[in-house]
């Protein structure tokens, strides 16, 4: 029998699980594996309509229940909540917020994950690439919230009170295939569409961040949990997660395949290494 291993994602906001790597944390809970995930805040800047907030008293109330919602069709073994508030994106109020997550300190952060790292003993650390994937203020603080947080957590002079030292053996960062991203911003020109504009809140510049390029080392074929990551990505119906294989959305996902993408940060990769299909070789 496979040994059983442990994942931790430390991600921003309740939705980042299901629409990006949700396929591979199903995967690997599917197999029997130990899959946790820390979420920074409860996304409460996220916009919604009336309708989905009928029963609950805040946005983040709401967001809360969605991501625990989508935790049971990944199969998550827990969610911890590090307590902080949607920083929203520059420029905007919020952003300025004196509780939002980019107000706090990196090291305020990373200490919170520490303490997470040493409750769950993961093997595998997971998080969002250098620019966050787009370019959102709470994804790029957290990547690097995390980064420090994984040097720390092995060191037993470091916040004892936080938990005996436990150092776990990798760090990826979650990458989109620059490929697939040029192919998009291709495909929405030719529909009419402004690349430079794109998601809910047209604040997303696809243009610039299919420039940006992350060298490959894991990919994960997760087609056998599709079916999950969709109930997962549907439960998040506020941010549109249930138009994620539907019109436009739908036909690029359908184009960019059933797998995610890993850059591997720790133990440093040789270079030119074969892309491996295992989070734990």
């Amino acid at each position: 029998m496979t040994q059983t291993k442990t994942i931790l994602a430390v991600l921003a906001h309740p939705d980042d699980e299901s629409f990006g790597m949700g396929g591979t944390l199903a995967l690997y809970a599917k197999q029997g594996h130990h899959v946790y995930l820390a979420c920074a805040t409860r996304g409460e800047v996220g916009s919604a309509d009336a309708e989905f907030m009928q029963g609950f008293k805040s946005v983040a109330e709401m967001r809360e229940s969605e991501l625990r919602c989508a935790a049971g069709h990944l199969g998550l073994k827990e969610v911890f909540f590090l307590g902080y508030r949607d920083s929203g994106m520059p420029g905007s109020p919020e952003n300025e917020h004196p509780d939002a997550q980019v107000a706090h300190p990196v090291e305020e952060v990373a200490k919170k994950v520490v303490q997470v790292i040493r409750s769950v003993k993961p093997d595998v650390v997971i998080t969002f690439d250098p620019i966050g994937g787009y370019r959102h203020p709470d994804h790029i603080h957290i990547h690097n919230a995390t980064v420090l947080a994984f040097n720390q957590a092995g060191e037993a002079d470091f916040a004892p009170e936080l938990g005996k030292a436990f150092s776990p053996a990798f760090l990826y960062f979650h990458t989109f295939p620059r490929g697939f991203l040029r192919l998009v911003v291709r495909t929405i020109r030719l529909l009419g569409g402004d690349p430079s504009k794109w998601g809910r809140n047209k604040d997303i510049d696809l243009a610039s961040l299919a420039e940006v390029d992350f060298p490959t080392h894991v990919r994960i074929d997760y087609s056998t949990m599709r079916e999950k990551k969709m109930l997962a990505s549907h439960c998040h119906a506020s941010q549109g997660g249930r138009e994620m294989g539907k019109g436009i959305q739908g036909l690029l996902f359908r184009l960019l395949g059933q797998h995610d993408d890993f850059m591997q940060a720790h133990p440093q990769p040789a270079q030119n290494a074969r892309i491996r299909n295992s989070l734990f070789e």
